[in-house]
């Protein structure tokens, strides 16, 4: 049985695409897409115009597995795609105009997120560098949004930090937690290789 089982899983972890540079375009195309995925799972929120969303999971977890350039790359082909009119924003949004809303800072910041959480968490990170370079991606991402919140509705600091940094805070760093966990063994896999 140990040998059948060995045999399953050298095959299971075989590389399928052995070119670097594919293997890259592979990696950027996966964040690019489970991005979009992670936007399509929103939770509205009464009080804010800014949803719940699965997207600075992956933004973050872009950055540090993929490394600053490629996870940044990953988040100018996400935000390029949906203002060309993929529906990858939230709730199946898309256009220039959704960028220019009350989400768009969120949206715009994510390839410095994604830059700046792979130049902190890069290879080689241990945990507690890990850690801080994922929460500085996801703070970069508020800092974005609030900014253009600010720029949209003229509220000072306590009434944008209410709309887009409070009620995302429990739940984001629940995010960081878990892309702490799965980063070493997704940084074993292929793309933790590039």
């Amino acid at each position: 049985m140990s040998t059948v089982t060995e045999t399953l899983r050298s095959w299971a972890l075989q590389e399928v695409v052995a070119d670097p540079r594919a293997r890259a375009g592979v990696g950027v195309l996966t964040f690019v897409l489970a991005t979009g995925l992670g936007a399509q799972l929103a939770v509205p929120l009464p009080w804010t115009p800014v949803p719940i969303t699965l997207q600075p999971f992956f933004v973050i977890l872009a950055g540090a597995v993929l490394g600053a350039r490629l996870g940044s790359a990953a988040m100018v082909l996400y935000v390029l795609a949906g203002a060309l009119g993929a529906p990858v924003f939230s709730n199946g949004a898309s256009g220039v105009p959704w960028l220019m809303g009350p989400t768009g800072g969120y949206l715009l910041a994510t390839p410095a997120a994604a830059f700046l959480t792979g130049w902190i968490a890069g290879r080689g990170a241990g945990t507690l560098r890990a850690a801080a370079g994922l929460t500085l991606g996801v703070a970069t991402l508020y800092a974005g949004g609030v900014a253009q919140l600010a720029g949209l509705t003229g509220q000072d600091l306590g009434a944008l930090l209410a709309l887009g940094v409070w009620p995302f805070v429990a739940g984001d760093a629940l995010k960081v937690l878990v892309a702490l966990a799965l980063l070493p063994p997704l940084r074993r896999t292929s793309l933790g290789q590039l």
